[in-house]
């Protein structure tokens, strides 16, 4: 099975959680993981993550 194209680093839903067992979460699907959860919905579905929103970067001015 191929690696995941979806980098959850730069999703609006990844949250790291306190939990050491599943350092991984996703606001959107409402589940935390061990590994990241682009890769775990890959290996549940055999799709890629439909729930994945690109972070919005503010831009700062002087």
């Amino acid at each position: 099975m191929e690696n995941s194209k979806i980098d959850c680093f730069k999703c609006r839903h990844l949250y790291i959680t306190w939990d050491k067992n599943f350092p991984y979460g996703c606001k959107a699907m409402k589940f935390k993981t061990k590994n990241l959860p682009s890769k775990v919905v890959r290996q549940s579905s055999d799709m890629e993550c439909l729930k994945f929103e690109k972070k919005k970067t503010g831009t700062k001015t002087a």
